[in-house]
């Protein structure tokens, strides 16, 4: 009964997933009821676990926060990298509390860190940031080709290789050893 409950789960796992050219895309993550992440997050843990050995990549997009660190959704990965804008509190009430507060340390084993700070407005803001410990992979401005793309509901796959997310993801990426 368990290996076929087991194997039904995997099957519908893979019936949810959206495939296209070059990456595949399943969206999990909603209440079971009003407040209660409990049980989405076991479920999303074994989802991650079954999808980790199908795949050459898995990227997670977790929320803003550290819910899902804290739930051990993500106890494994090879590349943690923290999002952030250049805003004082952004960096404060999120990497930070990750980083000098040994949260990540503690529930996630990873083997490399960074961080990508997001919708700089000013280059001259890079002075001011500071994520102790923790490499900034990127600084990637504004971009209007992004915002333009999610209003007309089109594929980011699609930005020109001009797009300042393209440029800044492609630097990521670099860095990390993927490209």
């Amino acid at each position: 009964g368990a290996v076929e409950l087991l194997g039904e789960a995997k099957y519908r796992i893979f019936d949810a997933l959206v495939e296209t050219d070059g990456y595949s895309f399943i969206a999990v993550g909603r209440p079971e009821s009003a407040g209660c992440y409990c049980k989405i997050n076991s479920y999303l843990k074994e989802v991650i676990s079954i999808l980790s050995d199908e795949f050459d990549y898995v990227v997670i997009d977790g929320e803003a926060g550290i819910e899902q660190i804290n739930r051990r959704v993500m106890e494994r990965v090879t590349h943690l990298i923290l999002i952030t804008d250049p805003s004082e509190h952004a960096v404060e009430s999120g990497i930070d509390i990750l980083i000098q507060e040994g949260v990540a340390d503690d529930l996630v084993m990873y083997d490399k860190i960074g961080a990508i700070v997001n919708r700089m407005t000013d280059e001259s803001l890079k002075d001011y940031i500071n994520i102790d410990g923790v490499e900034v992979l990127s600084y990637i401005p504004n971009d209007t080709n992004l915002a333009m793309f999610d209003i007309q509901g089109e594929n980011v796959f699609n930005l020109p290789e001009s797009s300042p997310v393209v440029k800044g993801v492609r630097e990521t990426l670099t860095k990390i050893g993927v490209l």
